[in-house]
């Protein structure tokens, strides 16, 4: 064990390690100041105009649902007075259509009454004409039967 206790190397802490230190935290400083800080700067202003651009965009979001809602509320409004039009319009052209066909059930009614008039005209002279044509065939008749002029009262 003598043996390999000469052969190994054996670290005493002396001067070199204290310099080797002192190298290894320039190298930090002088790392940080020349690439880590301008790394991270980089990073932090890359990230607050990420953050920037997704405020915006939830904002230009936000006022283009809101002008959606609107747009949507104004086209329900006019859907709904479009269909109160046409309802008004289909209730006047049904009442106009009613007028109509009362006043043609009125005009009909009219005729209806004044064609039966004629026809009650019509049928008195014709029963009145068969009547007396009638009272005249009988004398003609009885004269003929009897051989003598029949009065025809």
């Amino acid at each position: 064990m003598i043996a390999l206790a000469e052969t190994s190397i054996q670290l005493v802490p002396d001067l070199s390690l204290l310099v080797h230190l002192l190298l290894v935290v320039v190298m930090v400083v002088v790392l940080n100041l020349t690439l880590l800080k301008p790394i991270n700067k980089v990073l932090a202003e890359r990230e607050r105009r990420t953050t920037g651009k997704l405020g915006d965009a939830e904002t230009i979001t936000a006022e283009a649902k809101g002008k959606m809602r609107a747009w949507e509320q104004g086209l329900k409004e006019a859907r709904n007075e479009a269909y109160k039009l046409s309802e008004t319009a289909r209730s006047e052209a049904l009442r106009e259509r009613e007028q109509s066909v009362a006043e043609l059930k009125a005009e009909l009614a009219d005729l209806v009454a004044t064609q039966k008039s004629e026809l009650q005209a019509q049928q008195q002279t014709a029963q009145t004409a068969l009547e007396l044509e009638a009272r005249r065939l009988a004398a003609l008749i009885g004269a003929q039967i009897l051989g003598r002029p029949v009065s025809t009262q």
